[in-house]
């Protein structure tokens, strides 16, 4: 089973780089083997590449999504890669470090998001926490979610909340902590695959598409005081 296990980790992780600034290609070329040392790397520098690419879920391991490739209107690059790949991590990388983006790409389901401006390092922690089953947003991006309105979030109906099972809302209360899959398996000595099991339940009854949003239902549905 060890020996099993290391080859699965050893196996190398196919990620897109998917932006037009040849520049910025080189960049995460070099700083994304940084997070994911068996990164095998693919590029893509207009949304009709990224579509040709991504095909389903077992296309990719990480897309790391410019917003503004050409060809693409508003968010429909990553609304049309995240239909073909439901469950594939999205980071997006953007000129912008506008919170109202950041809320936007979460309610359209991106598993996280780094401004272009951001040091090496925020970039090399984003790739490693999407990677292990996490959702990353910086501080102004998680400060919006927790202030903007109900719809924006996609709020669950109050009695989500109490549809969960007891291991589903333990799983819920580390998630809401910030824990990534593998410490939440840790923490309740239980596989990765049945914490992502269980997150995929907690998110169709809560009524959310990602863990933020999840978060934040975990937070309202928290007795005040």
């Amino acid at each position: 089973m060890a020996t099993e296990t290391m080859a699965f980790e050893s196996a190398a992780k196919r990620v897109l780089i998917a932006d037009d600034h040849p520049l910025y290609r080189d960049a995460l070329r070099a700083i994304i083997p940084q997070a994911c040392p068996a990164a095998d790397l693919h590029e893509a520098a207009c949304q009709d590449e990224v579509l040709r690419e991504v095909t389903s879920d077992a296309a990719f391991d990480l897309i790391v999504l410019d917003l503004k490739l050409p060809g693409a209107v508003g968010l429909s690059c990553l609304a049309k890669v995240r239909e073909r790949a439901p469950f594939t991590p999205i980071l997006i990388v953007s000129a912008t470090d506008d919170p109202n983006t950041m809320c936007e790409v979460i309610k359209a389901r991106a598993t996280g998001f780094v401004p272009k401006s951001a040091h090496r390092q925020m970039l090399i922690d984003a790739v490693r926490v999407v990677m292990d089953g996490g959702t990353y947003l910086p501080i102004a991006g998680m400060a919006a979610l927790r202030e903007s309105p109900p719809a924006l979030c996609a709020a669950a109906d109050q009695s989500g909340c109490n549809a969960l099972t007891s291991r589903q809302r333990r799983v819920l209360n580390l998630l809401a902590q910030g824990q990534s899959n593998k410490q939440i398996a840790g923490h309740l000595e239980i596989s990765e695959i049945t914490v992502k099991a269980h997150v995929s339940s907690i998110l169709k009854k809560l009524g959310v598409t990602n863990r933020v949003q999840a978060a934040l239902e975990a937070q309202k549905a928290r007795p005040q005081g």
